[in-house]
């Protein structure tokens, strides 16, 4: 039986078979499809579009010039605490927590009272609490916006309508955004990880509470989302709070089931630093927003300072929370330890670079301090942070926490290198 041309192969033996042999008929078939599809792929490579993404990285203008490093001043405080205005809280009036930040050198307190416990009208309970008064700690206005979708803590230096923002607070963001933006407040994402975690876009919050409660272990995840927030181009502030919510009772018999508490986590457990232009409760916002901020594991533990020369002239330029254009050449930072240093033990500093750790330096002496030198990239965004280990500072009003918060002393916020302020 004779083969059929269906059956004949394909090669190039069929399409050339030499000089002296007429070439087949399947040969000139075989050729001229060849022929088409590199035709094809010639012309599909030719006429496909050069992409260009959009969004990439370009040069940025005018960055707004960095602020004074001189003029200024550096506060402490708490900026997550429930007093008895929050139902779940025990022997932990309004005056007690003044009198007792008052007593361990608190320079700043924002009590953040549940605002579901009260139908959000905050205004009309924690802030006219008769013992809502200080001669010297500043009482920020605030509250912790509790909602099905997760908390946060809204911060003020003046009063506001809390009862409008509670009121959205099942809105869509965008709703959402536009009443914050319209009551001028400082909103922060609390505890953002776990069960009461926040569920709400980060890009209408001002900061991240990334170091909830003395329990450091249990923040992992809170630095993660940070990191992640970060390396998207947001310029969110990381911040602290003790989430406290029980304190020491006037007897015994007024005691709970959680007045043991008050002696592992209370006020200042972390404890937020900030470097404001001057002792006003809007200097506190402003460096809060600006991210002029570390955080310590209590009141008395080390500053962690965080600073950069990026002309490499001996003299420091910017600080944790500055934010400008990268020169393409390299800049020499600066991080160092102030206040109650261990004398004896040494500091583990671990310097992060957008997300990832970049080195790790051992430290000690009366005022340790580490010198790094990198060289940012010329158009992309990059950040630096920086993460202190080592002995606990003995804090005797609340001695349980040191355990708590294991080797974890202190940390800094980033310093930016061409992040777009209108991202």
């Amino acid at each position: 039986m004779k083969k059929g041309l269906g059956h004949k192969p394909c090669n190039k033996h069929s399409i050339t078979a030499g000089r002296n042999k007429t070439t087949s008929p399947m040969g000139i078939v075989c050729a001229t499809l060849l022929l088409m599809i590199a035709g094809s792929i010639s012309g599909y490579a030719q006429d496909k579009p050069t992409h260009s993404n959009p969004w990439a990285p370009t040069e940025l203008g005018m960055l707004p010039p960095v602020a004074s490093l001189a003029k200024g001043v550096w506060l402490k405080g708490e900026l997550h605490v429930h007093s008895s205005h929050s139902k779940e809280s025990s022997n932990n009036s309004v005056g007690k927590i003044i009198a007792f930040s008052k007593s361990v050198g608190i320079d700043f307190v924002c009590i953040t009272d549940h605002d579901n416990h009260v139908d959000g009208d905050v205004a009309h309970n924690t802030w006219t609490d008769p013992e809502f008064k200080s001669d010297s700690v500043l009482l920020l206005y605030g509250g912790e916006w509790t909602t099905t979708r997760g908390h946060g803590n809204a911060f003020s230096a003046v009063p506001y309508d809390h009862q409008r923002l509670y009121d959205v607070r099942d809105q869509r963001d965008v709703v959402i955004g536009a009443v914050k933006r319209q009551l001028g407040i400082h909103l922060s994402a609390n505890h953002p990880s776990g069960k009461d975690h926040f569920g709400y876009s980060y890009d209408m919050v001002n900061s991240i509470e990334v170091w909830n409660s003395a329990i450091w272990p249990k923040n992992a995840n809170a630095i993660m989302i940070w990191d992640d927030m970060l390396s998207s181009g947001r310029k969110l502030t990381g911040r602290g709070g003790s989430d406290a919510h029980h304190g020491t009772p006037d007897s015994p018999d007024k005691a709970t089931k959680n007045t043991y508490q008050a002696k592992a986590n209370y006020i200042g457990t972390p404890t937020t630093w900030v470097f404001a232009t001057e002792r006003t409760s809007q200097a506190v916002i402003d460096a809060l927003t600006n991210g002029r901020v570390c955080i310590s594991s209590n009141p008395y533990a080390p500053r962690v300072e965080f600073y950069a020369d990026i002309n490499q002239d001996g003299k420091m330029d910017m600080m944790m929370g500055d934010n400008v254009k990268a020169t393409g050449k390299p800049v020499k930072f600066r991080v160092q330890l102030t206040g109650n240093t261990s004398v004896t033990g040494s500091y583990t500093i671990n310097v992060i670079k957008n997300g990832d750790k970049f080195n790790t330096y051992q430290v000690s002496g009366k005022t340790p301090m580490i010198e790094f030198t990198d060289t940012p990239a010329t158009i992309d965004r990059t950040y630096y942070r920086v993460e202190v280990e080592g002995p606990q500072t003995a804090y005797p009003q609340v001695p349980q926490s040191m355990a708590l918060s294991g080797n974890m002393v202190g940390l800094s916020n980033p310093i930016f290198f061409n992040f777009d302020p209108n991202f």
